[in-house]
């Protein structure tokens, strides 16, 4: 969402719309995770989840609409499939999942024994500071996921298949 589409390019419903911050949800249930029932953390991760499993999907079936011998047009789907749910599972839901729960945690144990503010005020300002986080954090892990991949996962690719960055 960053660039500016070119003239004629597909938009992207996964990268290029509002669809994308499905993929946040639960960096959003984990800030929230001291003030509302786990159930509403866990649905939070069910719509990430869903957002990634979507999107690797969509992936795989305009990778399979491109002409090429059967044998390739397998090997580039599977690919496609792979490279995106793994890529969208780290940077979308492991990692800023965790590291928001761990910004929230830290900053209500902090505030907790730095001040005397009430229970509720701390709840407050810690959902604050992780609803903060998210847009510090979100580039960084991009590209460290990319970073990852590329050091790791994307060697095994057969290199005709290889997607393009995340």
């Amino acid at each position: 969402m960053s660039q500016p589409q070119p003239r004629g390019a597909e938009r992207d419903l996964y990268r290029d719309t509002w669809v994308r911050y499905l993929g946040y949800a639960n960096e959003v249930g984990e800030a929230f995770r001291s003030l509302v029932p786990a159930a509403v953390v866990w649905l939070s991760y069910g719509v990430a989840s869903s957002y990634v499993l979507a999107d690797a999907i969509d992936k795989g079936k305009k990778a399979g609409e491109v002409p090429s011998p059967e044998a390739g047009r397998r090997a580039r789907v599977t690919v496609a499939v792979v490279d995106t749910f793994v890529w969208q599972a780290l940077a979308s839901v492991a990692i800023p999942g965790f590291t928001i729960n761990r910004v929230c945690a830290a900053s209500l144990y902090v505030l907790g024994t730095a001040t005397r503010w009430p229970l509720a005020v701390r709840k407050w300002t810690t959902t604050v500071l992780g609803l903060l986080t998210i847009p510090i954090i979100i580039h960084p892990i991009d590209r460290s996921v990319d970073f990852l991949l590329d050091s790791s996962l994307r060697k095994l690719y057969p290199s005709v298949g290889k997607p393009s960055s995340s």
